[in-house]
């Protein structure tokens, strides 16, 4: 059997997918391997295509599969030459062509997975491949008789009744131990939000909110009735497709769903605002799941303050009390900023700490003479004896760090701000302008977060001749007061 490596990729919808396997070099790059056998029995088998045809894959991949039944999948893949039989012989080049077609899907889904999440968390899709693609498809194995590839076992319990082979490989895929364990390690856990909210109980979340996250009371309660208010709309009426024989994947809340959950809030809240406040619910969660696992979870300036005061539509303040809850305000945010500053950097230092003590402290130095010196990225590889600029960003992921950073001054200020502005009107009317605040909050919050990420990406020489963002500011201010900053 003859196989041939190539780059070039492989045309979706067409016949070749049937003959081409995904295969690794020994440098451990992707490679795709074409089998001569699989291309000359798929072609045999359906004369009416040629490589080019565009292929219906459930026609296909149901012969194929009755096929490789048909003598119990008892053929060995990549000795199907040697098998003994036209009938074995048939059922084990039918389970190669499937192989073949199963490798693409696994290396789309680990691609996927690289785009989506591999340029913040510092990993590429040849990374991901060895841990799902543990076989050479088309080769005599070298493993004992008893062993079963990643492959087989997708293989074997796919049922073409129930979903189409490429649906079933991505699902087994995303839930492959190994792999996931990966993933966790570079802060990813691969369920989604609403699955997360789904199965976490109230008391789940009080304990994780408090012992984990160090939430106000008045945080924790808020976020129990927002919990409570999913549970009883969205859980309820999944437990029930789930009754009537309805499965599949937790998807986002309709805005049917959202309506009927804000409705059950006091004060009410448009389900914009709530749909973001659930999906910060979440992130906390995630963040805990990943640690408990053993991943790594997660412009001019206004004096000391935002660059512009929060417009707040209250019920006529007196100019006293204008000014009077603006330096509240200002306040609040700038004491909030030095929390989740804190927080999130503290986190991400515990987190290194307990890998690698020297990590940590390269985490904490570099960050510092990035922001608070103006040093490039490049300047501190070379401080570090690193081989480039790349290991600094993977170091610090600083777009990671900002978004974590943003995520807790949201949460932070949104109460505060709220608990503030009852002073100053009624809760008739704190209520219907709720959602306004909390608006205006996120949008300054933003502005804050986007000057920072303005000014990481700025040259060198650019950023020494402008004045400091506030991020930089609070976060050279958290790092001068640490100890251990030299």
């Amino acid at each position: 059997m003859s196989n041939h490596l190539s780059a070039v990729r492989i045309p979706t919808n067409t016949a070749s997918r049937y003959w081409s396997a995904i295969a690794i070099d020994a440098a451990g790059r992707r490679q795709i391997r074409e089998i001569t056998a699989a291309k000359a029995f798929f072609l045999e088998s359906f004369p009416d295509f040629t490589p080019e045809t565009q292929v219906s894959d459930t026609q296909v991949q149901r012969q194929l599969w009755y096929w490789m039944q048909e003598s119990g999948g008892a053929g060995e893949a990549g000795e199907a030459g040697e098998a003994g039989g036209a009938e074995i012989n048939q059922s084990s080049m039918a389970q190669l062509c499937l192989k073949c077609f199963m490798s693409q899907q696994i290396d789309a889904v680990c691609r996927g997975l690289a785009s989506r999440f591999g340029a913040e968390h510092g990993f590429t899709s040849n990374d991901l491949l060895p841990f799902v693609l543990d076989e050479e498809i088309g080769k005599p194995r070298r493993h004992s008789p008893t062993y079963q590839s990643f492959l087989d076992e997708i293989l074997h319990s796919f049922d073409p009744e129930q979903s189409s082979l490429a649906t079933w490989t991505s699902r087994r895929v995303k839930h492959h131990k190994p792999l996931n364990q990966f993933l966790l390690e570079h802060g990813i856990y691969l369920v989604s939000d609403w699955a997360i909210l789904n199965d976490t109980k109230p008391k789940q979340l009080h304990r994780i909110f408090a012992e984990f996250h160090h939430l106000t009371p008045s945080e924790i309660q808020r976020a129990q009735q927002l919990l409570d208010a999913y549970h009883a709309v969205y859980r309820s009426q999944r437990l029930k497709q789930r009754l009537a024989g309805v499965k599949g994947k937790c998807h986002p809340p309709t805005p049917e769903q959202l309506q009927q959950m804000a409705q059950r809030l006091s004060p009410p809240l448009r389900p914009e605002p709530l749909l973001r406040q659930l999906q910060l619910i979440a992130s906390r969660l995630r963040e805990y799941r990943i640690y408990v696992r053993g991943g790594t979870p997660k412009t001019e300036p206004w004096d000391t303050t935002p660059n512009e005061p929060l417009d707040i539509p209250y019920s006529q303040p007196t100019p006293d009390e204008q000014s009077e809850f603006l330096t509240a305000y200002r306040q609040q945010f700038i004491k909030g900023l030095d929390t989740a500053i804190a927080q999130i950097t503290g986190d991400r230092t515990r987190k290194l700490q307990r890998r690698d003590s020297q990590k940590a402290q390269q985490f904490l130095t570099a960050l510092h003479l990035f922001h608070c010196q103006g040093q490039s990225m490049s300047d501190i590889a070379r401080n570090f004896n690193y081989k480039g600029q790349f290991q600094i960003s993977r170091l610090l992921k600083l777009k990671v760090l900002r978004a974590d950073i943003q995520r807790e001054l949201l949460v932070y200020l949104s109460d505060r701000i709220l608990e503030k502005a009852q002073r100053y009107t009624d809760v008739q009317r704190l209520q219907t302008v709720h959602h306004q605040i909390q608006e205006a909050i996120a949008e300054q919050v933003t502005k804050v977060i986007e000057d920072a990420a303005t000014e990481a990406s700025t040259a060198t020489h650019e950023r020494h001749q402008k004045t400091p963002s506030l991020f930089a500011k609070r976060l050279c201010h958290y790092l001068d007061n640490r100890s251990n900053i030299s």
